[in-house]
């Protein structure tokens, strides 16, 4: 056997099937607005009293921790949209330059509807 034949056809990139792509975006889009949710409920749950006992560090690890996750899950989501775009991009730019300007744009555009989604 052709021990470099073999290498090659073993490290030959393969594309993901469709429906995984689909499932990440669903899952970090539930794990974003679940986030977002737990944020703006705990808002509005604190009464004067509440906001009085921020002044402890220790009252803010579930704001923080429900902070991260959801920014973590809102990239995740803006990467994964922008990713499922490149092959079009790619086909339609004329060069690096313009490849790299249009996926800038692209992360952007994302990056927009993720933010009304979630506000």
């Amino acid at each position: 056997m052709d021990l470099e034949a073999l290498l090659s056809d073993a490290l030959r990139p393969i594309e993901p099937p469709e429906s995984l792509a689909a499932r990440v975006e669903d899952t970090l889009s539930a794990i974003t607005e679940q986030a977002a949710a737990a944020l703006g409920s705990w808002a509005d749950e604190l009464s004067d009293s509440e906001l009085q006992s921020l002044r402890d560090p220790r009252n803010w690890v579930r704001p923080v921790a429900a902070a991260a996750v959801g920014s973590g899950a809102a990239i995740g989501l803006v990467l994964v949209r922008t990713q499922r775009r490149r092959h079009k991009r790619r086909n339609e730019s004329h060069g690096a330059v313009d490849l790299l300007s249009r996926t800038l744009r692209d992360f952007a555009r994302e990056a927009r509807r993720v933010a009304d989604d979630v506000f």
